[in-house]
């Protein structure tokens, strides 16, 4: 039986959706399970098939930019943006996914675990119960998404003043340092002192 069927079967009905490419020697997984079963998945895969070791936790704001690309045109390109909500591999429902990977450290293969996160409630289990690394994971995803993790026992800011208003890494948050000067920015560089480079080549 093939990860993929190890990991479908185990999960059970908690799959929504499912993924996998490369070669027997070079095989990835991406499964998609539902928002409840999200915590639930985590453990499973953990007690049932090794897969304990607890790679990386965050999230991804599927919505279109809608600043354009690199936000320097604020009018003509605004106005051609495809506003369509695509998420990529094993699909989903809501714009905000978070993701985890997981590998088994016997077989050495990884498994990327998705969930939707409600757009009304923006709020998706912990799974600081079951890994203890997701705690800063999921703390900065708070912090950058600000989706929630019910049951995470202190989601304070790591790297943003408390008051901070706004998710960074959200699609919708305004980069107004790319707005007053384009990415990746023209350096103003000033000249030597003693004259140009002209001069200095002169002499």
């Amino acid at each position: 039986m093939s990860s993929l069927a190890e990991i479908t079967v185990a999960l059970g009905d908690a799959v929504e959706d499912s993924f996998e490419k490369g070669s027997d020697d070079d095989v990835d997984t991406w499964v998609r399970v539902k928002t409840s079963a999200w915590r639930d998945a985590a453990s499973t895969l953990r007690e049932k098939l090794d897969y304990d070791y607890f790679c990386f936790l965050s999230a991804i704001d599927w919505l279109p930019s809608p600043y354009g690309r690199g936000e320097e045109d604020p009018t003509a390109e605004r106005a051609a943006i495809d506003s369509t909500i695509r998420q990529g591999y094993t699909g989903g429902a809501t714009r905000m996914q978070v993701f985890a990977r997981l590998v088994n450290h016997r077989t050495h293969h990884g498994v990327t675990l998705k969930a939707d996160v409600p757009d009304d409630s923006l709020t998706i289990d912990s799974w600081v119960g079951v890994f203890a690394g997701a705690n800063w994971h999921e703390r900065e995803t708070h912090e950058m998404f600000g989706i929630s993790f019910a049951g995470h026992p202190d989601l304070r800011n790591m790297y943003l003043p408390t008051d901070f208003e706004g998710h960074p890494l959200r699609k919708d948050f305004p980069l107004l340092a790319r707005i007053v000067k384009p990415w990746p920015g023209i350096v103003d560089v000033e000249p030597l002192p003693g004259g140009s480079d002209e001069e200095g080549e002169a002499e």
